[in-house]
């Protein structure tokens, strides 16, 4: 409901054939993100850094495919946009990376490959294994995470912003993202991202909760 909603709200429309959605979590909760993308019809691209999440939702079938590559997962997006299938891919990688390259086939195609983005981070739990910096793998940001939490902290701050930057990038262009209730907003504020409403105070954000927004 949440994925047809924002189509209908902010896409206009009631068809996602062909329209692409990017987010990331697939663990608890955010595991049904991949299954909702083919309900709804549209290409799903789920970024995962833990491999044991990812291979359980593939083994559910709720992901049909999964890839560490981003070139692959870039041409199945490209393919499944232009023949209009519905497609849930797994991103076994840091989904900052993801949106970066994002911006990056922007950048030098032009081309704005994704309509609809979201999170499902455990933002509400950044420092503690809820947010892995995209600076480090997911075995070398676990082990910093109890050798050095401050350093671990610094690294999540600074993942947040770049995070932050590339949605904005893209948002800039059309795409529409919103926050998903996970203190993913209010973490990147903290950490001194971009996020507050342009032309208003700090208290406002400048993307939407889905709560108000799209379920409301």
């Amino acid at each position: 409901l949440t994925v047809l909603n924002a189509g209908r709200r902010y896409l206009k429309a009631e068809d996602l054939s062909g329209k692409v959605f990017v987010t990331s979590g697939l663990g608890g909760m955010s595991g049904a993100q991949a299954k909702a993308a083919v309900i709804a019809g549209c290409v799903g691209i789920i970024a995962e850094v833990d491999e044991a999440a990812l291979l359980k939702r593939h083994k559910q079938g709720w992901l049909m495919e999964i890839s560490n590559n981003l070139d692959h997962c870039i041409a199945r997006l490209r393919d499944a946009r232009k023949n209009k299938i519905a497609l849930s891919l797994g991103y076994h990688g840091n989904v900052v990376d993801l949106w970066e390259r994002l911006v990056y086939e922007l950048d030098t195609t032009g081309e704005l490959l994704v309509d609809l983005g979201s999170d499902q981070t455990s933002c509400h739990n950044p420092f503690n294994g809820g947010y892995y910096p995209v600076q480090l793998g997911f075995e070398e940001a676990k082990h910093l995470l109890s050798s050095n939490p401050g350093k671990f902290r610094t690294l999540v701050q600074e993942s947040l912003k770049r995070h932050v930057a590339a949605i904005n990038r893209l948002a800039d262009k059309g795409m529409f993202f919103w926050d998903y209730g996970n203190a993913f907003l209010l973490e990147a504020q903290r950490a001194g991202a971009e996020v507050e409403k342009r032309g208003s105070n700090k208290t406002e954000f400048r993307y939407p909760s889905y709560v108000q927004h799209i379920m409301g």
